[in-house]
């Protein structure tokens, strides 16, 4: 009698056939977590941007220099520490910046986006300009709202 199982070129088609699949699907899993993480960090800047409204608001309508210490430290207090970090690379704090006018009229907050590098300005005028040839997420009381990376 013989012993029946699988030849050696039966079992290194099954394992190409395998590695075939895998290669297909991991950029697919890749995409999912970037578009995850896109929409984790809009949504943290979107409460980060009603917390700055918020500010705005009690504050005799001036917008925060600052979000790190003057949203903490406002009175009543609107948020008690700036907890989220960044979705993208998770050690640093979502990013902030004026327009440089005294009061502030326009602001944007921002996240480094899927390269990691991304950063965002905003102008006198409210224009918003993505920085280091990256693609940012932020949200902006400016012309420009919710930019798509």
């Amino acid at each position: 009698m013989f012993k029946r199982g699988f030849t050696i070129i039966e079992l290194l088609i099954v394992i190409a056939v395998i590695a075939i699949l895998m290669g297909i699907a991991l950029p697919r899993f890749k995409g999912m977590q970037d578009e995850g993480k896109i929409t984790q960090a809009k949504g943290e800047l979107r409460t980060l941007q009603t917390a700055v409204e918020s500010y705005y608001i009690h504050n005799s309508n001036t917008y925060p220099a600052n979000i790190d210490g003057d949203l903490t430290d406002a009175v009543p207090n609107i948020i008690g520490a700036l907890s989220p970090a960044d979705a993208f690379n998770g050690t640093s704090k979502y990013g902030y910046a004026t327009d440089g006018e005294t009061p502030v009229k326009y602001y944007v907050i921002y996240s480094v986006g899927i390269d990691g590098d991304g950063a965002a300005a905003v102008d006198a005028d409210g224009d918003v300009t993505e920085t280091n040839g990256s693609s940012c997420v932020y949200v902006t009381n400016g012309a420009t709202k919710d930019a798509q990376p």
